[in-house]
């Protein structure tokens, strides 16, 4: 059995969580975080300032329209906007933010990894909880794997 990372479990124990980047467009992978972790149990509202419904779900502008405290933030957009959506976690203080990274640059930017760290924000930087949230497909574990020996993923 996998030992789920401190950071992970930190944030995977909240229960209301954000999801900032999905689309209109169900294969985005924004999208598929939002359903796994509404089929895990999770209340999850979608951000999207272009969608008022996000695959029948409603869907926010941004985090200040979110009508609950939030536990944490998914940030799955390009790495151009993530400072924005960390600057509005800090705003309404949500204090965990997970960037998804799976290969590539993801949704991380130094910018707003460095803001995380100047507003006392913790941060998963890498992977998605995809790769955490059972039960866990046969994909996500080797990606999980194979990115943790990257120094990609949390370990």
């Amino acid at each position: 059995m996998i030992k789920t990372p401190e950071s992970v479990a930190t944030f995977l124990r909240g229960r209301r969580i954000a999801v900032a980047g999905v689309s209109r467009h169900p294969s985005q992978a924004a999208n598929f975080v939002f359903r796994k972790l509404r089929s895990s149990g999770y209340e999850v509202f979608p951000i999207n300032p272009k969608a008022s419904e996000v695959e029948g779900v409603k869907c926010y502008p941004d985090l200040a329209a979110v009508p609950v405290q939030l536990d944490g933030v998914v940030i799955a957009t390009s790495p151009d906007v993530s400072i924005q959506v960390v600057r509005q976690c800090s705003d309404h203080g949500v204090r965990q933010v997970w960037f998804h990274r799976s290969f590539g640059n993801g949704s991380v930017s130094d910018e707003a990894v460095r803001e995380c760290d100047a507003q006392g924000i913790d941060c998963i930087v890498g992977g998605c909880p995809l790769m955490f949230c059972d039960p866990v497909d046969v994909g996500h574990k080797c990606m999980r794997w194979w990115l943790q020996r990257q120094g990609r993923v949390p370990t």
